[in-house]
């Protein structure tokens, strides 16, 4: 799974485009160079994909159905290096004058994120293999559960061969996260329970203990078995071969995986920030510039998360006041976090109700996407509960894209293990940024681009991406939703949340703050629950600079938005806008601030 993320981080390490003016005076684009040029990235994306048998996965492509990818940094090297050799060829075969619009930004966007990713290549083995947010132990049994569909005998059968295999591939990742550790990469000793804990989760119900339940890999295989036309005979023979893979490849796969963990724990410090490695400052601006795609130093970043703070919480206070709360917002804030009655009791019960609840907000919203939008997916999107084996480690919320062939549907992914920490008054903002008019709307129409090469399609740039989620969120309010003041609150809350992360992420890993101390500005900042709060820090410690590009994205749509406004005037049109954000995919800032410029021109001169 690693090797996986890497390839796909690679693509989309971003950077800041510089502009390309054609010449003033060009013959008119060839078509058969732009025929060329797509060819060529098929080319590349086919070998890419050849490399990756999870990444066919994800695409609804079953080649390769029972292998995992090969995980080491040999691999990772391979997939640089024809990265690198791809970008000289396309610079020696094509010129830009002879490719249309679109073509040049594909050949911009290509040419960029291959330099980007040149830079970024020396710090590849300064991530984590194992963590609770992006680890291996538990990336292994979610991909099996959400991404390996079956429909047929020859799939069952590529599942039980990748439970076979999965010791092979989980024992690579151990290597690897020992070599890191024996370079000074490990991560902070309260990461360690996290991963055991999971690898345990895995390892619970039959066939591994005699408890009256099946572990969380044996019930997904028999639940799709069970839906195939087979015989009977044919159906337990399957699951009988699953039984006998997960006690002998995955079972002593994970205790190997236990065992490593606990002497790696030992091992461990306490220092949480990136800034402890030999080259912690490089890489954590690095970090920055790719997630943000923008030139933002640390110190900028943390001082326009302070000031945004204060922003939000000056707006939190009026509603303080439209509710008939007579404190100040210290008060008002420890109000909204002691009240049990925005808390749904955990159980299934409690969690039934939050996806109705979810589900209702996304009905409420859908008729009033046409006013907003010229364009919608096709792919549907579903609301599902966080899995039981990993939802004491997985994050709040997350989304997963559709499969490109009408397979998978986009899915939102809520962590209902503690409801203290899923307060109700969050759910709309929450649901409206991972759904409609969120990463649903956004990826999907991504996925859906035609005629643009997979890269564009299937990658993405964070700041683009999570700026638009968290844009989403005020959207909603100008579409008519969060009738209820509390859950405007919600919604305050959750971009305070982002405006903080600017502040505690940079502390973390540029100021040297510990987790501890980011968690106690927290605190004193905002209304989150304590529980979310520390999972939140925690999940800033290993994956740095990821969550400052939230705020920084939304600020320069809201920006571009304001600009264009201003200048249209009446020919504003809230659909015209947005399609110049969503029409070419995911680009950087400075690209997408490009295309406005450039539709408000057009729109003056029409």
């Amino acid at each position: 799974m690693r090797h996986i993320l890497f390839l796909t981080a690679a693509l989309l390490l971003p950077a800041p485009l510089l502009a390309q003016a054609a010449p003033a005076a060009i013959a008119a684009p060839a078509a058969n160079a732009d025929a060329e040029l797509a060819a060529f990235f098929d080319a590349f994306d086919k070998a890419q994909l050849a490399r990756s048998p999870q990444g066919q996965s994800y695409r609804g492509i079953k080649t390769d159905y029972d292998k995992w990818d090969d995980n080491s940094d040999a691999a990772d090297v391979v997939a640089h290096e024809a990265g690198q050799k791809a970008l000289a060829e396309m610079r020696a075969r094509f010129a830009t004058a002879t490719l249309s619009p679109e073509s040049r930004l594909s050949y911009r966007l290509f040419e960029k994120q291959m330099e980007r990713r040149a830079r970024g290549f020396q710090y590849r083995r300064n991530g984590y293999v194992f963590d609770q947010m992006n680890g291996a132990q538990s990336s292994y049994p979610a991909f099996l559960i959400n991404i390996h569909r079956v429909t047929s005998k020859a799939d069952a059968e590529a599942y039980v061969k990748r439970l076979e295999r999965l010791g092979a591939a989980l024992d690579q990742d151990i290597a690897e996260s020992e070599a890191r550790a024996a370079a000074g990469v490990l991560p902070p000793k309260w990461v360690f329970p996290y991963v055991i804990s999971d690898a345990r989760n895995t390892l619970k119900g039959k066939p591994f203990d005699a408890g009256p339940d099946d572990s969380p890999l044996l019930a997904d295989l028999k639940a799709k078995v069970g839906k195939l036309d087979l015989a009977a005979a044919e159906k337990t023979a399957l699951v009988a071969a699953a039984e006998a893979a997960l006690l002998t490849s995955v079972k002593p796969a994970y205790e190997r995986l236990i065992t490593a963990m606990t002497a790696q724990e030992r091992r461990a410090g306490t220092v949480d920030g990136v800034w402890r490695f030999k080259d912690g400052a490089a890489y954590y601006a690095a970090n920055l510039a790719a997630y943000t795609t923008t030139n933002l130093s640390a110190d900028q970043i943390h001082d326009l998360g302070l000031a945004q703070v204060a922003r939000i919480q000056g707006e939190m206070l009026e509603i303080a006041r439209k509710v008939g709360f007579k404190g100040d917002l210290k008060a008002f804030l420890a109000r909204m976090r002691d009240d049990k009655s925005f808390v749904l009791p955990d159980g299934d019960t409690g969690k039934a109700e939050y996806l109705r609840r979810a589900n209702a907000y996304l009905d409420e919203l859908r008729p009033k996407l046409p006013q907003y939008f010229a364009n919608l997916p096709k792919a549907p999107v579903v609301v599902k509960a966080v899995e039981p084996f990993r939802e004491q480690s997985a994050g709040k919320a997350f989304y997963q894209s559709p499969a490109e062939d009408g397979s998978r549907p986009g899915t939102v992914y809520v962590n209902l293990y503690r409801m203290v920490d899923m307060p109700t008054i969050e759910i709309e903002p929450l649901i409206y940024h991972e759904g409609l008019p969120g990463h649903h709307l956004e990826r999907a129409n991504s996925t859906e681009l035609k005629n643009v090469p997979a890269f564009r399609k299937f990658g993405g740039f964070t700041a683009y991406s999570e700026g638009w989620g968290l844009y989403t969120e005020k959207l909603a309010k100008e579409m008519g939703q969060y009738s209820d003041p509390y859950n405007d609150f919600g919604r305050l809350q959750l971009e305070l949340h982002r405006a903080i992360r600017l502040v505690v992420d940079t502390g973390i890993h540029a100021k040297r703050w510990s987790v501890e101390q980011a968690i106690r500005y927290d605190i004193d900042n905002s209304a989150e629950p304590v529980g979310g709060i520390r999972k939140a820090m925690e999940r800033y410690a290993v994956y740095p600079g990821q969550a400052t590009a939230y705020m920084v994205g939304r600020l320069k749509i809201l920006e571009l938005r304001e600009r264009a406004r201003t200048a249209l005037g009446d020919r504003f049109d809230i659909r015209d806008f947005h399609a110049v954000v969503l029409k070419t995919g995911a680009v950087p800032l400075d690209i997408l601030e490009e295309n406005v410029d450039a539709w408000i021109a057009g729109v003056k001169q029409g």
